[in-house]
């Protein structure tokens, strides 16, 4: 009798679960078809599909628990003539119930799933970040670069393989231009090199004209003065401070904990940490 309780009570949950499942799907369907079929876009048609599919899964995740019973039952009413296998047919009948609880967890877990909101993309993250900035000024050094001085681009520039996906993000609605200061021609070469075989150029929306180099702080300052961008990175804090009043929002990158010197002004270890997160 007890088995039978638990079975009509199994069987009332999937019940709520399908119309819970169901009232969610006739309510998107309804909102995709009073437009009319002309004005349907492929995402439409694709949300369609979408939700087909999910609700021949979910049934068929449904429907097993039941076929997997009647199979258990079967079992269990042969083995019950047998007088020397009741033991085994009592022992058999307690995989029959975990396995059908198991199989509700699983539907629970698909339902809840889909009744979830869609995690953000990286190109969405962006976006909200920036607040629809359109225009982007971007420090090289310490940024975009692995090296953190100079001097250092003397010898070589090597672009950092964590923060392309942001970048490239970034140059596909924002005008983006790239800074910094070089002491040499040679310095300079190698870095546009280095954008270059990271893919900048060709992936994204930057050219070789956007990336600018000067030879001094101040002259750094003063292209960002000139852009007036809605943002603008950068990794030395006296810049970052002297653009301040100058240019709506701005990014310290600084491995370390920055303090924040203005409303306007945020910090980050990394540019890609700045957007791992809404």
């Amino acid at each position: 009798m007890a088995t039978g309780g638990n079975g009509d009570t199994s069987k009332q949950e999937l019940i709520h679960l399908i119309k819970r499942f169901g009232a969610y799907v006739t309510f998107k369907i309804s909102n995709f078809f009073p437009v009319s079929l002309h004005n349907l876009d492929i995402r439409s048609f694709g949300a369609v599909a979408g939700l087909a599919v999910a609700i021949v899964f979910t049934w068929r995740l449904l429907r097993s628990p039941s076929g997997t019973q009647r199979r258990q039952q079967k079992r269990q009413g042969a083995s019950s003539s047998n007088p020397g296998v009741a033991t085994h047919s009592n022992l058999a009948a307690v995989p029959s119930n975990a396995c059908s609880s198991s199989d509700d967890s699983r539907a629970q877990n698909v339902v809840d799933e889909f009744f979830q909101p869609d995690k953000p993309t990286l190109g969405q993250i962006v976006r909200q970040k920036l607040s629809e900035g359109r225009k982007v000024t971007c420090r090289l050094l310490g940024v975009i670069l692995e090296e953190s001085i100079p001097e250092e681009l003397q010898n070589q520039a090597t672009v950092k393989s964590s923060v392309l996906e942001v970048l490239l993000e970034i140059t596909k609605f924002c005008d983006l231009y790239l800074m910094e200061r070089v002491l040499d021609d040679e310095s300079e070469k190698r870095v546009l090199v280095a954008l270059e075989e990271a893919g900048i150029f060709t992936s994204g929306g930057l050219v070789k004209d956007k990336v600018l180099f000067c030879s001094t702080e101040n002259g750094r300052s003063s292209f960002v003065r000139q852009l007036e961008p809605d943002w603008h990175i950068d990794s030395n804090p006296e810049i970052v401070s002297q653009l301040a009043r100058f240019i709506k929002y701005q990014l310290h990158v600084a491995p370390y904990k920055a303090e924040r010197t203005a409303a306007n002004v945020f910090s980050a270890p990394s540019l890609e940490q700045f957007f791992g997160s809404i």
